[in-house]
């Protein structure tokens, strides 16, 4: 509430102006984590960088009831396979991992088929045997599956499994 004309004011009790701030300067990219230009580098060894990735991980334990492993396949590898490959394909999108990415994952590799096909069982077996414990078999496989593939459906692409060679560009 403003203070009336007639109460007396001391010369200490008057307002007083404050010290002036000046404007921030411009900002400049100087240190050695910026990335120039704002875009995340990409090329072979560098991954598929995008957020809240460790989410996957989270999603991939829907399916753990879900998947049909043929005997010699350990679901460590299958996970650590196809969270690689759902990541890619988030990614690709611009967002975080959802659990259709995982199940494109899954059902590009034959994991939620009954009856996949022999030849691709034997080329998973090869693609996913101890990929748990190795970066670079992860980025192998995710690496085998191309950008047209990535944008597919997870329907459209348990429609085309029985062409699978179509799907995965594996030189088995």
């Amino acid at each position: 509430m403003a203070q009336p004309d007639y109460v007396p004011v001391t010369p200490a009790d008057r307002v007083r102006q404050t010290e002036r701030i000046p404007p921030a300067r411009r900002w400049v990219l100087s240190r050695p984590g910026e990335l120039p230009g704002l875009q995340q580098p990409r090329g072979e060894s560098f991954g598929s960088p995008g957020p809240d990735q460790g989410y996957a991980l989270m999603l991939a334990r829907r399916f753990n009831d879900k998947l049909r492993l043929q005997p010699g396949e350990r679901s460590e590898d299958v996970v650590s396979g196809a969270v690689a490959v759902a990541l890619k394909r988030a990614s690709l999108f611009g967002r975080a991992p959802v659990v259709y990415d995982l199940e494109f994952a899954y059902g590009l590799f034959g994991f939620l088929s009954d009856a996949p096909p022999a030849e691709l069982v034997t080329v998973r077996k090869r693609l996913f045997e101890s990929a748990a414990h190795d970066y670079w078999e992860q980025r192998e496989i995710a690496d085998l599956v191309g950008e047209d593939t990535l944008r597919l459906t997870p329907a459209d692409v348990q429609a085309r499994l029985a062409d699978w060679r179509s799907l995965i560009d594996d030189e088995a």
